[in-house]
Parts: structure tokens; sequence; C-alpha cells
């Protein structure tokens, strides 16, 4: 059983400091490398599938959130206000509101929609204290978020497009979902609108999952205040479970900000807004990733794919040859020498690392290298073009194995 918060620190991905504050973790070199990598990829799957990508600032006024429900539905996890001049500003404790008003900035005909608009952004929650813990409960969050704005017709084809990116985000990344929830609301929530638009946005997420073919299961309570949600979980080393993804339809802040397209009977409607998270917030995915590989990322995840190891001094300049090659398209790449300690010993340390090229005497005298792979297969002697060949298909197919046919 791994804790990611231990080999969160012994792999040196992040830590913390009494004085930045607790639930406000920072990320080391090797962490901000696999952060970096998935937000890139995720922007890549969302261009792919016709989203467009914005920044928003963190902060909002208090007003905002009075508009989108969050003031009265949600303050007891928002940071409180900061004056600001003769205003009052807040640290957002999600990215809806400042995605709506960015829709609203202009004037859209039915024709451009759907909308999909998509950001990794930060956003602040006041967590208790007891509650924090490693990545999995923090109170600065970066969440990858998106808000697709469509036409009521056009809102199932668009959840279900979410929950299809969602699987396969985690076919990619290795992570198995545990189970599928269907969020309602429960007796006694702070929920908005009325029991009728409820019931429709259910409905509607009923008919993603059943046509999807996913096994569900509806858990009152579960709901966020302005809607359901379809709520993708996983279940950590420990056995607790938790929600990764999301995916939900709303018809209530549309509303409340006013939000409207032009028909094509000339004539304005309200559009229907989606929100989805592909991978969750940041911390949270790779808190699960660190427990569910026990550090050894998938190839294209690493945060070093390839260590070169020269047995000797002498062997010095062509692990430096191999790895100006390795590092010239793209891959992530060390070399450590004897300063190192033993082959051996440099071996061990690189014991997570996917893929060890080994140069003693021999292999350089020969231009090749002796792979050697983490999961403790030796491969053989190959040119050093060659090694960087495989690595580069490992990493373009996203597949968990590493090693393929020639």
């Amino acid at each position: 059983m791994y804790d990611h918060r231990r080999l969160g620190r012994e792999l040196e991905l992040f830590d913390t400091d009494p004085l930045m504050g607790a639930g406000l973790p920072y990320w080391l070199p090797d962490g901000a490398t696999v952060r970096h990598v998935l937000e890139e990829y995720v922007r890549e799957v969302e261009r792919a599938a016709g989203y467009r990508h914005v920044y928003s600032p963190v902060l909002g006024k208090r007003e905002l959130y009075e508009i989108s429900g969050h003031w009265s539905h949600y303050s007891d996890d928002m940071f409180p206000p900061m004056r600001l001049g003769g205003e009052e500003v807040v640290l957002r404790p999600s990215l809806c509101p400042h995605h709506a008003l960015i829709y609203r900035s202009r004037a859209h005909s039915y024709r451009e929609l759907p909308l999909r608009i998509a950001e990794v952004g930060a956003m602040y929650r006041s967590e208790l204290s007891g509650v924090l813990g490693g990545l999995t409960r923090v109170r600065a969050i970066q969440l990858n978020d998106a808000h697709v704005f469509c036409t009521p017709d056009q809102a199932v084809e668009e959840a279900r497009d979410a929950l299809r990116l969602i699987r396969r985000a985690y076919a990619d990344l290795g992570i198995r979902a545990a189970r599928f929830r269907l969020s309602l609301p429960g007796e006694g929530g702070k929920y908005v609108a009325g029991e009728g638009i409820w019931q429709r946005a259910a409905g509607l997420l009923r008919e993603v999952l059943d046509g999807e073919g996913v096994s569900y299961e509806a858990v009152p309570g579960e709901a966020a205040f302005y809607g359901p949600k379809i709520d993708v979980q996983v279940v950590d080393s420990a056995g607790r479970e938790a929600t990764l993804s999301t995916v939900q339809i709303d018809f209530h802040q549309p509303e409340r900000f006013g939000l409207h397209y032009i028909g094509a009977d000339g004539a304005k409607h309200r559009p229907v807004m989606v929100h989805r998270s592909i991978i969750g917030s940041v911390e949270r995915v790779v808190a699960h990733l660190v427990e569910e590989h026990g550090g050894a990322f998938p190839v294209w995840l690493a945060p070093v794919q390839l260590v070169v190891l020269p047995v000797a001094e002498e062997q010095r300049d062509a692990a430096e040859a191999l790895a100006r090659r390795a590092r010239a398209v793209g891959l992530r790449v060390e070399s450590v020498g004897p300063e190192g300690g033993s082959l051996g010993a440099r071996i061990r340390g690189a014991r997570l690392v996917p893929y060890q090229a080994v140069i003693g005497a021999r292999e350089a005298g020969a231009d090749q290298v002796e792979v050697r792979l983490r999961d403790g297969r030796r491969v053989g002697a190959m040119s050093g073009a060659e090694l960087v060949r495989r690595i580069g298909e490992r990493v373009a197919e996203r597949g968990g194995e590493l090693w393929g046919r020639a």
C-alpha cells in the first residue's frame, strides 16, 4: 500500500512549509514536471475536442458570488472577503461564474453553439485544518475545468462527449474508476431553483449514463447546490473513496447571469451550461497517480524518462552525447556519472525511471548502450538512436508498456 504523502516527499515531488501554511503545498522540480505534462496533456485533448482556452482572475467581487448563488449556499467554504477600496473581493471557490461572464461579454448566435470554454485555473477553498492531507485536500486548487454553453437539444451530446473524454484520460493515465455516481439533492440541503429544473437536469444525465452503458448509483445529498452531477469515483490505497472527475448540467447559472443566444427565429433563448472536469484538480489526480503507480509513472508522464549511466569517467562523453540526443527530441533525461556512486547504487537510485542506458568501455567502443527496464528486464545492446526512437514511440502512444516490437 502506497501513501502519496510519504512517496511524494521521498521522490521529491512536493512538500509543505509552516510559513506557507497548511493545505498550501509547493511543487518541487520533478513534481512540477508531472504537473506540467498533465496540464499540457489535458489542453491537447481539449483542443482536439473543440475547446478554446481562457485565463480568468482568481479574485472576484462579492457581488459576483451573490449572483451565482455561491455566497448564500457555499460561503462557509469560501475565504472571507477582503476590502479593496470601497469594494469587497474574494478568492474564488470555483471558475464557473467567471466563465459565465466571459460568455456574456459577447453576443452569440445559435450557429456558434456549442461554445466550449476551458481553463486550468486556480481556486481557493477554506478547508478546515483537520481534513487537510497531502495533495488530496488542499486550500489552493488547480482545477482542470470547462464549461460548455449550448442549446437544450445539445446538452446530452455535450455531456456524453465529456464523459467519453474522462474515460479516455483514465485509460491514458492508468486510472481505474471505482464507480460512477449520479449525485442528486438530499433532504435539508441548500439547493437552488425549483424541483422541475432538477428533475429535468437529472433526466438528461441519466440519459447520458444509460446511453453509454455505464453502471451507476443514484446517491441523494451529493449534488452541487445548483444542479445534479455525474461523479467519477476513485479509491486510494487505503480504501478511501473520492470524486476525481465530474459532469454537470446546469440550468441555474445561465438564468442568474441572464445568458442568452439568438436563435434561428431571431429571438433570445437561454443556453444550458454543461460543467465538466476531465481529471479534476491537478493536486488530487497527482496524489492518486502516485499511489496507483507507486511512483513508477507511465513513460509519457514520468519526470525522468531515461537515465544514462556511464560505468567510468572515460564513458562520460558518450553518455552526454546520448543525453543530448534524447533531449533534442523532447525526452526528459539525466546522466549520472561515477560521482553518483557505484554502478549498482546508481541503478538502484534510478529504480523508478522507465529506462536505464548503461555505457561501459565495450558499449562506447561500439557506439551502443546496454538497456535495462525498470521492471528488471534487460533488453540488450543497441545504438543510442534506436533507444531514443523506441522511447519516443512509447511516449507518443501513452500506453502502459515499457517495450514493444522492433
